[in-house]
């Protein structure tokens, strides 16, 4: 297996929306965005799926040093070998990846976030990070397109989160801020216990209209000039707002379900979303 397919089938095993989003790329910007994406894959797993949080730091820690390889010209991993040729074609800086890495770090180190400040440098650092390294990819004539995509960033993570409550509540984390779950009476036990309430429903809602207006400021960031480039970006907006329209159709119930599209209509999405440019 080549590292370029290594990373194909890493992208397509993850079943993930951003899959659907870069299908219609030319074969040089799909290959970089795929081997991007395998990136974040192989260091959030380090977090997800190993138990033993020292275990995790150390692979981590040998991922700073993966990239410390790659960008000596000496990469290990299939992964990173398939990022080489790519750096040669477009401007992915080494800090940014490594805070990637910073960011799953922390999931290493905190399981709250006392508020919305708190959280959204978590945001920054798994998410916006990757829409600004995306958008390179993608190509960019208009600085102000660097703002579109972190916003953007921003706007998928927090869709994630409101996703995974339930998920990520049975794994011992809460990234919903806990000052608004003070704000709206719902206890912390609430959200352990998998205790549905209509408070519960309201702070969702709240989350979900954040969300919404972190989509909206994005697309009003996106010039004009950049839009075709960037529609990868608009694919996976128009896939995650839909996602985010069927959890609030079944009334917020992320504590006991996980709310997920068919690839089937994800594909349509991106589809249509392409088309329309």
């Amino acid at each position: 297996m080549t590292p370029d397919e290594y990373c194909q089938h890493k992208a397509a095993a993850s079943g993930s929306s951003f899959y659907y989003s870069f299908l219609f790329l030319p074969p040089l910007r799909r290959r970089a965005i795929t081997a991007l994406y395998a990136f974040c894959r192989e260091v959030d797993d380090v977090v997800d799926e190993c138990h033993d949080p020292q275990i995790a730091a150390t692979k981590l820690a040998w991922w700073r040093q993966e990239l410390g390889r790659l960008y000596a010209g000496r990469p290990e991993h299939p992964v990173t070998q398939a990022l080489q040729p790519i750096l040669e074609q477009f401007n992915l800086p080494q800090e940014q990846l490594l805070e990637i890495i910073d960011g799953m770090e922390m999931d290493l180190q905190q399981t709250r976030y006392l508020d919305f400040k708190a959280l959204s440098l978590y945001c920054y650092r798994v998410a916006s990070v990757v829409g600004l390294l995306a958008a390179e990819i993608f190509g960019y004539a208009d600085r102000q397109t660097q703002k579109y995509a972190h916003d953007l960033g921003t706007a998928f993570q927090l869709t994630n989160i409101i996703r995974d409550v339930g998920e990520d509540a049975r794994r011992g984390r809460v990234y919903l801020p806990l000052d608004e779950l003070q704000r709206f009476d719902v206890p912390l036990s609430d959200l352990l216990n998998a205790r549905y309430s209509e408070n519960f429903r309201r702070l969702m809602e709240f989350q979900i209209e954040r969300a919404e207006q972190y989509y909206t400021q994005a697309m009003s960031e996106l010039p004009a000039v950049d839009r075709k480039a960037q529609r990868p970006g608009l694919v996976m907006a128009a896939i995650y707002r839909t996602l985010l329209a069927e959890i609030r159709r079944d009334g917020c119930q992320v504590l006991s379900q996980r709310t997920s599209l068919t690839p089937v209509r994800k594909l349509w999405i991106a589809w249509r979303t392409w088309i329309k440019g």
